[in-house]
């Protein structure tokens, strides 16, 4: 989605380095000296940076995670990711800054008011709606009106294109700048989980109803799994949607080369590419730029997204978005994993080495009159009930690095 920006730590001993012997040996896992040092800053929106890490275990043989920072002050952002590549050492997953630089930015000020800060880097959590949201604006330019089911919302004003006079809007949820309760982490054979709350009540009174948010993001070797349940725990119905933001780096720097497999049959018209409001008119990507469904990806070259994909095919069950590095011999798997993710937004600008792939329920604007009451969906969660989002990342190697 176009953004132009941005208790503990807990670690397990990171792997021996293992000298290389023999030059047809796969590289062991290049383990920097930095890499196991921890951060200067220890806290980020008032609560302890998590670190998940786990030993490396494959000798470089195999692609494998190792780490994953996760920030419970910033709504549960999981906001770095390495993995060991083979032939390529330890990479970054995500396209994000250093804690350091990252806390310097998450500090409630002009640029951050509402927590926008936190959805320009790393992977936020969007809840309860992703994407954008339209509607009147008030007289002092700082929240938007709709409607949902005949009762009255009002949200954020948080965002706006970058030409003069752009619409402001709602974008990416109430939770940015939001602290987790009861964080814990348990270690497993290999790797680590957090879980924690966020008692979200009505969401700083923008909501209709109560809700509690169950966050578990789990490290192993193989993957890295994030879910979010959100059960209403009010006496109201609530619409919920929920989403994920995270910026897949491109670890050769090459980002012409770089492919990406999308699923998806149609895509979402927008106004222009500074709104980015969907038109209301849904078309096939069969024979555009748009179509990516290319078993082995199509090449990102210089082409600009910012885009809704849908009518998303399954495998297994899952919607499985592929980022491909070819230069780097690298792969990541995402598949969302939830029913409820009906549309995948994708944002790629040329000028930036980064592919955001966001698996999430809804289309931008859902309650748009544009959309002339088509399902655009936004779950409806009765009093007691709940819905989870659950996403899994998973690394490959691309068959032709093999």
């Amino acid at each position: 989605m176009s953004v132009p920006y941005q208790r503990c730590l807990l670690a397990v001993a990171a792997a021996t380095l293992l000298p290389v012997a023999g030059c047809n040996k796969p590289a062991p896992p290049v383990q920097p000296e930095s890499a196991s040092q921890p951060p200067a800053v220890a806290q980020v929106g008032g609560e302890n940076i998590v670190q998940l890490k786990r030993t490396a275990t494959s000798n470089g043989a195999k692609p494998e995670f190792l780490s994953a920072t996760v920030l419970p002050g910033r709504g549960m952002n999981l906001f770095q990711i390495t993995a060991n590549v083979p032939g390529k050492g330890e990479v970054q997953v995500f396209a994000s800054p250093t804690v350091e630089e990252a806390a310097g930015k998450l500090n409630g000020g002009e640029l951050d008011q509402n927590g926008n800060a936190s959805f320009s880097f790393g992977g936020a959590f969007l809840v309860p709606y992703p994407n954008r949201i339209r509607g009147k604006l008030s007289a002092d330019g700082k929240t938007i009106t709709t409607e949902w089911k005949g009762k009255t919302i009002t949200l954020p004003a948080n965002w706006a294109g970058k030409k003069p006079g752009a619409e402001k809007h709602a974008m990416h949820g109430l939770i940015l700048a939001d602290k987790t309760d009861d964080v814990k982490t348990e270690t497993s054979p290999d790797g680590q989980t957090i879980t924690g709350v966020i008692h979200a009540g009505n969401f700083g009174g923008y909501w209709p109803s109560q809700t509690d948010l169950n966050f578990s993001i789990a490290l192993s070797g193989d993957a890295v799994e994030a879910s979010i349940t959100a059960k209403n725990v009010g006496n109201e119905d609530e619409p919920m949607a929920i989403g994920w933001h995270p910026y897949f780096n491109i670890p050769s720097g090459n980002r012409q080369q770089a492919r990406l497999h999308i699923p998806a049959e149609k895509l979402a018209q927008v106004n222009n590419y500074d709104d980015v409001f969907p038109t209301g008119k849904i078309v096939p990507v069969k024979g555009t730029k748009y179509d990516f469904n290319a078993p082995d990806g199509v090449a990102l070259d210089n082409n600009f997204l910012d885009d809704n994909f849908s009518t998303l095919k399954r495998t297994d069950g899952a919607v499985v978005v592929n980022v491909t590095d070819p230069a780097a011999n690298y792969g990541i798997h995402i598949e969302g994993e939830s029913p409820e993710i009906k549309t995948v937004q994708v944002y790629a600008p040329p000028e930036k080495n980064f592919v955001a792939v966001e698996e999430q329920f809804n289309f931008g604007d859902p309650w748009g009159k544009e959309w002339k009451g088509m399902d655009t969906g936004k779950v409806t969660l009765k009093p007691g009930q709940s819905v989870t989002w659950k996403c899994k990342l998973a690394l490959f190697t691309p068959p032709s690095a093999k």
